[in-house]
């Protein structure tokens, strides 16, 4: 279907693709600038589908989406008459009653719908075609997709497992279906402990978990060299990107060391149980379904072991060629991708003039801390400025 033959139903001069973190904080932050905006997508959808009632984050009050400090977590609080400690560690449902509240002070201009197809159009302008048909028309666009389109499964571990018995975890959020029922949990970082966590509170029989490292300790994560690092990349965006290899490799080390060598200190307890089993150092070697339907796994470390189900907590990956619109659209072809990530100048924008890329995607160029809410803020004011740029010309 081309662009250019139908009825243009709306313009903008800055389109927000995205309604998570990124693009919420994003769409306040161009408001604010005053510039011509509109936000396509459902707020905090992936969070509410996609993430298990009882979850709690590994964020704490100070990761809010204000770039300009107003409506912070702790404003909201403060509101409500509590403190941080009175909420900390973060649980889901607060995050998304804060994300609520946001919105509510806020007001964005926010269209509900799914972006089918983007093109760039001879004239330098997007066309947008939403799901419903409708078109929108904006000299800028900003994707803040999130991690809807990055889920990663390894094909050589898919290879191991019978199609139908396993999920990745985001599509496996309503856990009282294993209420006196087995389950194999292959992964060891947070996600993994703490669905087996919340897997045990809902009556499941027999929880195992397999991951190919030592157990990780059950630490509380210190994320303030994080923000420090956030924090002087507003004046220095190129920081990242200018660092040697080696000094990338360094940095991302010792997130991957915060972020998976330690398990938060409250999950402890919570898989101190005889029917919750740990298997470090150990992975699938082969499974059978059995006549009766169960399915039976050996393990490499020669173990065998019966479940019902199989979840994969193997985390996303960045793989930009993967989103929908952007393969339905003329903008994959033109598109500079390197190991999945778009290439990114130091306001976001692709190479693709007018196309900026924020979230997990930026993490090439911006660093590992992409993957995660801390990097809201900067991302907003670093787009926001070169929006405003390019709006003004």
């Amino acid at each position: 279907m081309s662009s250019q033959t139908s009825t243009v139903e709306r313009t903008t001069e800055v389109l927000i693709i995205g309604a998570g973190p990124f693009g919420i904080c994003l769409a306040a932050h161009v408001q604010k600038l005053g510039l011509d905006y509109l936000m396509v997508g459902k707020p905090m959808e992936f969070w509410k589908k996609n993430m298990p009632a009882g979850m709690y984050l590994r964020s704490a009050c100070d990761w809010h989406l204000d770039v300009s400090g107003v409506y912070t977590i702790e404003r909201y609080l403060e509101e409500q008459g509590l403190k941080p400690a009175d909420v900390e560690p973060l649980s889901l449902d607060f995050y998304l009653t804060y994300v609520q509240w946001f919105l509510e002070q806020t007001q964005l201009k926010n269209l509900p719908e799914y972006v089918q197809q983007l093109s760039r159009d001879e004239d330098g302008y997007f066309t947008a075609i939403l799901e419903n048909g409708s078109q929108i028309r904006a000299k800028q666009v900003a994707m803040a997709i999130g991690f809807k389109y990055f889920v990663h499964l390894p094909a050589d571990l898919l290879a191991l497992l019978p199609e139908g018995r396993y999920a990745h975890t985001c599509d496996f959020v309503d856990l009282q279906q294993m209420r006196d029922k087995a389950c194999l949990i292959l992964g060891g970082r947070q996600s993994a402990f703490e669905w087996a966590a919340l897997l045990a509170e809902a009556g499941a029989s027999d929880i195992h978990l397999a991951y190919r490292h030592d157990t990780p300790a059950f630490v509380e994560a210190d994320w303030s060299w994080v923000n420090k690092i956030i924090d002087g990349m507003a004046d220095n965006p190129g920081w990242y990107r200018n660092l040697s290899e080696a000094e990338k490799k360094e940095v991302g080390h010792r997130l991957w060391a915060e972020g998976r060598l330690k398990l938060e200190p409250w999950l402890k307890k919570r898989i101190s149980m005889d029917h919750v089993h740990l298997w470090p150092n150990t992975q699938v070697a082969s499974s059978t379904i059995l006549p009766d339907g169960a399915l039976e796994l050996q393990l490499d470390s020669g173990k065998q072991i019966m479940v019902d189900q199989i979840i994969l907590a193997t985390g996303y990956k960045a793989a930009i060629e993967n989103v929908p619109f952007l393969k339905t659209g003329n903008l994959l072809a033109q598109l500079e991708i390197e190991n999945g990530f778009p290439r990114l100048d130091e306001a976001f924008q692709s190479n693709i003039p007018g196309l900026f890329i924020t979230s997990l995607p930026a993490g090439q160029d911006f660093g590992p801390f992409f993957g995660f809410t801390v990097a809201v803020r900067l991302s907003a004011k670093l787009i926001g400025e070169g929006l405003r740029m390019a709006c003004s010309i």
